[in-house]
């Protein structure tokens, strides 16, 4: 990479964390944002605020988890690097403390099918991993359990994670998971959420396997 592109895409962890706070899924320091690269990965500091971040203050970390600078990365950095290495198609890992989903999190809650579009995270439901403490290895593997056939989760008394291809991809879906967890929460203060059945879920998952595709070129009219 570049000096100039890899600026780019150090920017480019910063911009999509600031906008997040702005988007109110979280906050402070909280959570960690990363997007891979060659031979590895770009991952926010360790315990800096956001709006104070530079770009030389981004941390590449290779994928035997060396990391190289003088910032100290992201105490969550075997997240990122686990789902990287276990999914190849993981170009941008988010973990935030979103209020709703944080709120299920410590109810060791995960989300069912009360709406179809839990779909959006890969799978029939969007599970909770077992909690284990911040920054351990214990958590990443809880985590990829968690993971296992989806691209979202909640972790146990913390927070949430999800990956897609890109940043701006990956936050869309931190902000649906955000949503979906407002909605459940919101229906379980009424009563017991309807679940839709395994079998209408599966054609929901189908469906989403091309769901918002257009073509690469179009030619609208003037």
């Amino acid at each position: 990479m570049s000096p100039a592109g890899d600026r780019q895409a150090r920017q480019s962890v910063i911009d999509t964390a600031l906008k997040a706070i702005s988007l109110g899924i979280n906050h402070g320091a909280a959570g960690n944002f990363s997007r891979r690269v060659e031979g590895g990965f770009l991952i926010t500091p360790s315990g800096i605020a956001y709006e104070r971040l530079r770009p030389e203050q981004i941390v590449f970390v290779d994928f035997d988890g060396n990391a190289e600078g003088a910032w100290l990365q992201s105490s969550e950095w075997r997240m990122h690097r686990d789902i990287y290495s276990r999914h190849e198609a993981a170009g941008a890992v988010i973990h935030v403390h979103s209020t709703h989903a944080t709120a299920l999190a410590c109810l060791r809650r995960p989300i069912p099918a009360f709406h179809y579009m839990v779909a959006v995270a890969g799978g029939r439901d969007i599970r909770c991993a077992d909690y284990a403490t911040f920054g351990t290895a214990e958590l990443s593997s809880a985590m990829l359990a968690a993971l296992d056939g989806r691209r979202a989760c909640l972790l146990g008394n913390h927070g949430q994670v999800c990956f897609h291809d890109s940043l701006d991809e990956a936050l869309t879906l931190a902000i649906e998971i955000e949503a979906l967890a407002s909605q459940y929460l919101a229906a379980l203060a009424v009563g017991e959420p309807v679940i839709i059945d395994d079998a209408e879920m599966d054609r929901v998952i189908a469906k989403f396997g091309d769901y918002g595709r257009q073509p690469a070129a179009v030619d609208l009219p003037e």
